[in-house]
């Protein structure tokens, strides 16, 4: 048996709005925003009397999913050191393909987006950056050039 498809990617943060108000403006969509707590719902994150929100962003072709979650309780670990390098064990980064890097970026900035190093060219195939958002999170732009 093999597996249908990716459903989404979860990222935890410690301030749900900030995050969406962040991926919003880089072009993903609000599905829709829960409470998820219950029993149900401890025996799967494994965390007793956990309670959380979280907002489903979806890009725009449908196809992607990117759940964001702030835990009530119990409350959210921060990692030391909080902001991390890029070469910390776990999960990377999200990625996510633009149309106009420059523009995407100045966007995100707005939001409280830095860049983690600069705009680098790939040969003549991308312009990629990698950009901390919301909670410390990368998440890589790559413009196709041809």
């Amino acid at each position: 048996m093999a597996i249908q498809r990716m459903d989404n990617v979860g990222i935890v943060v410690d301030d749900l709005d900030l995050a969406v108000a962040f991926f919003t403006e880089l072009g993903l969509e609000l599905e829709g925003r829960s409470q998820i707590e219950g029993a149900w719902a401890a025996k799967v994150v494994g965390l007793d009397g956990m309670r959380s929100e979280i907002a489903m962003m979806v890009t725009p072709d449908g196809h992607g999913k990117l759940e964001l979650m702030r835990y009530h309780a119990p409350a959210s670990i921060t990692p030391e050191p909080r902001i991390s390098p890029a070469n910390t064990v776990g999960l990377h980064r999200v990625m996510f393909a633009v149309d106009d890097i420059e523009d995407t970026v100045a966007r995100l900035r707005k939001h409280g987006g830095e860049l983690v190093g600069e705009i680098s060219r790939f040969e003549d195939i991308f312009l990629l950056c990698y950009l901390r958002g919301p909670s410390g999170v990368i998440v890589g732009l790559a413009e196709q050039l041809r």
